[in-house]
């Protein structure tokens, strides 16, 4: 099952890798997208992620239909998120808002948003579990990182209390990676061991998780 949603997240870090060593700094990692020579990387990487979310909806449908109902369409708005945002570029910091730019925006947050709050649903119930305990305190950090993201971001009244303007780019590329994280621990904790799942009430034992693409 891992194969898929690994190889989406590891695609994704390829892509980011990239346009940061072959690429001149940009403030946000959308903005990469407007440099020559980004736009392929960025796009490759946003869909790579996105596949990875759809890969984990898959087979958590496989393997726990009923449980995991929630947290799939979760996976699924995520993954949603991240093509809209693929399709069309961010807008430029010094130029003029288009529809493009919103739709961009609106799949960020859309992304953004989702995962975390799936994490959180798909390891409620579990705490017997190790596997969903690191689920859940990986998606409430991811949730915290986003907070703490929305408030240092110049559109945030706030920003200017905490001097957000100079290290926003940052705190946006520890959220990225704290959201693959995610993802990758969904993914791990789904193929639980037929032994340890049998620990959660009311839980028969079942195959492991199988995502093939």
């Amino acid at each position: 099952m891992i194969i898929g949603v690994v190889a989406g997240c590891v695609m994704a870090l390829l892509g980011l890798t990239y346009v940061h060593l072959a690429l001149p700094t940009q403030t946000l990692l959308s903005d990469y997208a407007l440099v020559q020579g980004g736009m392929l990387p960025v796009m490759i990487g946003m869909l790579a992620l996105a596949s990875a979310c759809l890969f984990l909806a898959y087979g958590l449908a496989v393997r726990e239909p009923n449980k995991s109902a929630a947290a799939r369409v979760l996976l699924i708005v995520a993954g949603a998120g991240l093509m809209l945002s693929a399709v069309f570029p961010t807008d430029p910091h010094d130029g003029a808002n288009t529809l493009g730019g919103e739709l961009h925006r609106w799949g960020a947050a859309m992304f953004f948003t989702a995962l975390p709050v799936a994490g959180w649903v798909l390891a409620r119930g579990r705490e017997s579990l190790a596997r969903w305990n690191a689920v859940r305190a990986l998606s409430a950090t991811s949730a915290a990182a986003l907070v703490v993201y929305l408030a240092a971001h110049p559109a945030a009244f706030t920003s200017a209390w905490i001097n957000g303007g100079a290290y926003y780019g940052f705190l946006e590329r520890g959220l990225v990676a704290f959201e693959i994280v995610v993802i990758v621990a969904m993914a791990l904790a789904a193929r639980t061991p037929a032994a340890q799942a049998a620990e959660e009430p009311g839980t028969q034992e079942r195959p492991p998780l199988k995502l093939v693409a």
